[in-house]
């Protein structure tokens, strides 16, 4: 018999396991489902080029960010990382796929890029390697593989991380026409399917599609500077940019 639960900590374990193996890629054990996915740099996904958010760009060019310390999370091959850097920021990237942050790296050498690369679940990570506070922390496509359970983790971070006044940077798959990703409530999602007998453990169906509401729900604690569609780039463009997406910039409270 086990009765073991007794922090919040303890409960948020206990429901990463009801989810189907194959359909984690929020903890240390997705690694090995991500250094697949990195595996032949080849495949023509659109953000493996060395492109920043077309929005990240925007929020630097207008001023409504600034350089200091950022936080990249989820940050695959260094992209947003490489262009905050470029900008003058102090960045510190996490991934927890050892085969995403070997090419990051790569790039950031022959960028003469001084980012601190973190290897691992930025949930558990001790204090001392994501130290904040930083003044912006940028999310592209990280927040959207989370379980809903694990925006209590993510809310716990940027809590602990994000410097009073400063910003989060999100983008995260679209709900609604031209949009992609997973749009059943959160209760469904931890109910097994599959015939009867036979139930099949829950997953998250590649990803989990967010409205403006429900972000400004979920980020009620921030005040939202700006949020939308990212804009569709072509091709040649230096950014990346992809409709199906939506990025909003939220701030802390001085």
């Amino acid at each position: 018999m086990d009765r073991s639960i007794r922090t919040v900590e303890d409960v948020l374990r206990l429901l990463d396991g009801l989810f189907t193996p194959g359909a984690d890629r929020w903890t240390a054990g997705a690694a090995s489902w991500w250094d697949g996915f990195y595996a032949d740099r080849s495949k023509p996904v659109p953000f493996f080029a060395a492109k920043p958010d077309e929005s990240l760009v925007s929020y630097l060019d207008r001023g409504l960010v600034v350089p200091g310390r950022a936080l990249d999370l989820g940050c695959g091959p260094g992209r947003n990382a490489l262009h905050l850097a470029s900008a003058g920021f102090e960045v510190d990237a996490v991934d927890v796929s050892p085969r995403a942050l070997a090419w990051a790296e790569e790039r950031a050498r022959e960028a003469g890029a001084g980012i601190r690369f973190h290897l691992g679940d930025a949930f558990t990570l001790a204090e001392d390697e994501l130290c904040g506070p930083y003044d912006l922390i940028c999310d592209s496509g990280c927040f959207h593989h989370l379980p809903p359970h694990r925006r209590v983790s993510y809310l716990a971070l940027v809590e602990r991380v994000l410097a009073p006044g400063d910003h989060l940077a999100l983008t995260c798959f679209a709900a609604g026409p031209g949009g992609v990703g997973c749009e059943l409530p959160d209760a469904e999602l931890y109910r097994p399917s599959g015939s009867s007998g036979s139930p099949v453990p829950p997953g998250l169906h590649g990803g989990l599609a967010y409205t403006p509401q429900s972000l400004r729900r979920i980020f009620s604690g921030l005040t939202e500077v700006e949020s939308r569609r990212m804009h569709g780039e072509p091709p040649e463009s230096p950014r990346f940019g992809e409709p199906f997406l939506w990025t909003a910039l939220f701030r802390r409270a001085a």
